[in-house]
């Protein structure tokens, strides 16, 4: 399916709000998740459904499945990359007692890596401006996610955020960098694959897995699965593929706030003066990230 020029720019400006929604409200149902199963066997069912399910709409779309293997092994190297080592890396140090808070600090310094990166690798132009408001950015997910560290902190935990770190920079810019041809359905759906069989090995190898299937677990992981796999997800990969990779990974700079929000209306969260000072400064952060120069 061809989408029109006009239309695709619509797209490009509504959908980072679309994704905002979605991916902050994975963060409210992650720790239901994690109390109810192992979290590599967690995120093996998830996305061992969710290449199912991209599977189902890929044939019913009449999408050609199978492809070359240079599209196959890009895909499958990318969902290791971002469905196994980022989530696998956040989800695995949350579930040894690292704080969220701290974890999500960590992976939001994502944007700074990228624009980094993003000149040697990928030949983006990364303005003075673009990086102010990539500074501003993350000063604002910082005051929303605050510095109160504790007393101490998890080696491994901290080791694992800052792979997740790592892996999720990585595969943004793998991901850019290819740009190959194949549907996004079937993209995701290989991606998945990797993810799960990367989830797969290391239960092999490191985890003894289990799964209690809750009530609340299977509220939390169809959110997940529905809002985040199929719906967040996508709309990331479009982004990325039709926007700068710099430019695109400015917005999550809006998550740490926007959760706090989510958790506050949905969960009783205090939310505090800080806490919409940081959302006002972040905000201001991504609008001159990504505004036309």
């Amino acid at each position: 399916m061809t989408i029109n020029l006009p239309y695709k720019k619509k797209m490009i400006k509504v959908y980072p709000f679309i994704f905002i929604i979605l991916w902050s409200s994975a963060f409210v149902t992650t720790k239901p998740i994690i109390d109810n199963s192992d979290p590599f066997a967690a995120l093996a069912f998830r996305f061992f459904v969710v290449a199912f399910g991209f599977f189902i709409f890929s044939v019913y779309a009449k999408q050609k499945i199978l492809t070359n293997s240079r599209n196959l092994l890009q895909s499958l190297f990318s969902g290791i990359l971002f469905h196994g080592v980022y989530l696998g890396g956040v989800f695995y140090s949350v579930s040894i007692g690292m704080p969220t808070g701290i974890a999500a600090l960590i992976v939001t310094l994502q944007p700074i890596l990228t624009n980094a990166l993003a000149g040697k690798f990928l030949g983006e132009k990364v303005t003075f401006k673009q990086w102010i408001g990539v500074i501003l950015g993350f000063i604002g997910a910082a005051l929303v996610l605050g510095f109160d560290i504790g007393s101490s902190l998890p080696v491994f935990g901290v080791i694992a955020s800052f792979v997740a770190l790592l892996a999720i920079t990585t595969s943004t810019l793998w991901q850019k960098k290819i740009s190959n041809n194949l549907p996004l359905s079937v993209s995701n759906m290989y991606q998945a694959i990797g993810g799960c069989l990367f989830h797969i090995i290391i239960i092999l190898i490191f985890s003894e897995p289990y799964i209690n299937f809750t009530s609340t677990f299977l509220i939390a992981m169809s959110h997940q699965i529905f809002l985040v796999s199929f719906g967040a997800f996508t709309i990331l990969m479009f982004l990325i593929k039709n926007n700068s990779a710099s430019k695109t990974v400015s917005i999550f700079f809006l998550i740490p706030p926007t959760t706090a929000i989510m958790a506050w209306i949905f969960l009783n969260e205090k939310l505090n003066n800080l806490d919409l000072i940081g959302f006002a400064v972040a905000t201001l952060g991504v609008y001159i990230a990504t505004r036309k120069q």
